[in-house]
């Protein structure tokens, strides 16, 4: 059995407030009273049909009997409800010392599902980012392996970044010491990118993604960003090299995760109206912030497709490196970003937000360890408590918006929906785009089932090849009319099915968007020919689809 499958076994002292309802305890049931019943009569009827006397609630409408096996209340006049009573199970409650002083655990219900730790799957986290401080005690056995692509040691950090992310994730549980991790079974992969002079260049970053995902990581964080402006081709930052990056990492069952960015960082006015890159990009999760009083502060950025989900953000309470806080000996919360920088001391940012998410991540695949990327996320969205003014959000309004994206984290109803049946898999991803990323297909026929996510994967593209002269036959039907498809082809030599310039390169679209959609075509030339889907309106849909191949093909006509 590898390390990051070994089962992590947890025993701790536990704390008090209340949590969700247990499972029924044996006939034990409530005998709810219809308004206007009489409480005696009920109690005397429900008596003769149990040969239980059952215990008046008086004055709450209702009592309590102990129902026999096979016995049945229908049919009594006065009542309103039968049910089974339920047990409150205590909740675990971090104890340690200054985990009062994080809103985001219990605002994020991150230990409410469980009355104590249950035995979770080690999970292997790789944060890329500025290094860490090696010997800090809240990361005592807590990481698996670093190292730095931009020189020096990833065990240092000069900065701090690094080093306040991953103790987010990973810090000690109940350890008597400092602040509560939030991802207890999470080990760390350190991977460190950050220059003496703050850059990040994309080939570190690049290299630090394939490092971790080689290194077993199955979240990876990125608090960290490129600017990204669609309107001004100079100034977006886009890097086909990190999108290829991400791609791989996700192809191999990674959950990527990153910061939608801090407007502060931008240039004109703030907030800015779109996530930096690498949130930027499809299958990657984008996190924003939010503040404890409800509301998106202005800092973080705005983006109607990439902003995903809203995690806190501000006023968040770290580990930091012990050898930066020594420069403030005055201040007794060494170690901790209390005693760091004025701009750690009150932590606030996109960057913060990203590992509360990342360690939420964690934590559902600590839980189960065979969820793909795909449905790690779909779970964290679609358990999101959604953001309008009625939480404290003003700008917020009714389902996804570009401030909060899906929501609200709430890790509790994440880990609840585990025991619910889960999304579907999608085993193509990361396939959005014609040459290597697409799925190839080499057989005369194939019927498939996936996913689009207008939001998050936009296209699926999948390579056929083609004799000269043969026809395949390609069906698409939606599983529903909650958003729009399309269907084409594309001939071969085709480099990117999302560019406008590159309709040229179409073969064939469907003759209209409708549940089922088809496209026959003849092929002038061999090759390999792509079909796209593409979701073309708000929306998340399954699909399914088939192509079937002519065996032999016609001579074309010269």
């Amino acid at each position: 059995m590898t390390k990051h499958r070994a089962l992590l076994l947890v025993t701790l002292a536990l704390g008090a407030s209340l949590a969700a309802p247990a499972v029924a305890q044996g006939s034990r049931v409530a005998v709810g009273l219809a308004p206007g019943a009489d409480p005696a009569e009920v109690a005397a009827a429900v008596e003769r049909r149990t040969g239980k006397r059952p215990q008046r609630l008086s004055p709450i409408p209702a009592l309590v009997v102990d129902l026999p096996k096979g016995v049945s209340l229908s049919g009594i006049r006065g009542i309103r409800y039968v049910e089974p009573t339920f047990s409150r199970q205590l909740a675990l409650t971090p104890s340690d010392p200054l985990a009062h002083r994080q809103w985001y655990l219990t605002r994020s219900r991150f230990y409410e599902t469980w009355p104590s730790l249950p035995a979770l799957w080690r999970v292997p986290v790789a944060v890329i980012d500025s290094g860490v401080d090696e010997n800090h005690p809240e990361l005592a056995k807590k990481i698996l392996d670093s190292k730095s692509f931009v020189g020096g040691s990833a065990l240092q950090d000069t900065f701090g970044h690094g080093t306040f992310v991953s103790g987010l994730v990973a810090a000690g549980l109940d350890n008597g010491i400092g602040i509560a991790g939030l991802a207890p079974s999470a080990e760390l992969l350190v991977a460190k990118v950050v220059t003496g002079s703050r850059e990040i260049p994309v080939e570190a970053e690049a290299k630090a993604i394939r490092w971790a995902v080689r290194s077993g990581a199955r979240v990876i964080n990125m608090s960290f960003g490129g600017i990204r402006d669609p309107l001004d081709p100079n100034r977006d930052s886009f890097s086909q090299l990190e999108a290829d990056a991400v791609a791989y990492a996700v192809s191999k069952g990674v959950v990527v995760v990153a910061a939608v960015g801090n407007g502060d960082e931008r240039p004109g006015a703030m907030p800015w109206s779109y996530a930096s890159y690498p949130a930027a990009l499809p299958h990657v999760l984008g996190v924003s912030a939010v503040a404890e009083t409800g509301a998106v502060p202005k800092f973080s950025n705005r983006d109607q497709i990439f902003n995903d989900i809203a995690a806190p953000g501000h006023q968040i309470l770290s580990i930091f490196p012990r050898l930066l806080t020594s420069r403030y000996p005055a201040c007794s919360e060494q170690g901790y970003s209390s005693c760091g920088p004025d701009e750690y001391r009150i932590a606030q940012g996109t960057s913060f937000a990203a590992p509360v998410v990342t360690a939420a991540a964690a934590s559902l695949l600590s839980v189960r360890p065979g969820l793909r990327p795909e449905q790690v996320i779909s779970i964290l969205q679609s358990t999101a408590k959604d953001m309008t003014p009625a939480t404290g959000c003003a700008l917020c309004y009714e389902g996804r918006d570009e401030h909060s994206g899906w929501g609200r984290l709430d890790v509790a109803a994440a880990l609840e929906a585990l025991e619910k049946p889960l999304p579907g898999r999608d085993r193509y991803e990361t396939n959005d785009d014609a040459g290597r990323r697409a799925a190839v297909f080499t057989r005369s026929s194939r019927r498939l089932s996936a996913t689009v996510d207008f939001w998050d994967d936009q296209d699926d593209v999948y390579a056929i090849p083609l004799r000269a002269g043969q026809r395949v036959w390609v069906s698409l039907a939606a599983s529903s009319f909650d958003a729009d498809l399309s269907l084409a082809l594309w001939r071969p030599g085709t480099r990117s099915v999302t560019s406008v310039l590159g309709n040229k390169n179409r073969a064939k679209l469907s003759a209209r968007v409708a549940l089922r959609q088809h496209i026959s075509f003849r092929a002038p030339s061999a090759g390999m020919y792509y079909v796209q889907v593409r979701i073309t309106s708000p929306g998340h849909l399954r699909y399914r689809l088939t192509y079937v191949k002519r065996v032999r093909a016609r001579a074309s006509r010269t």
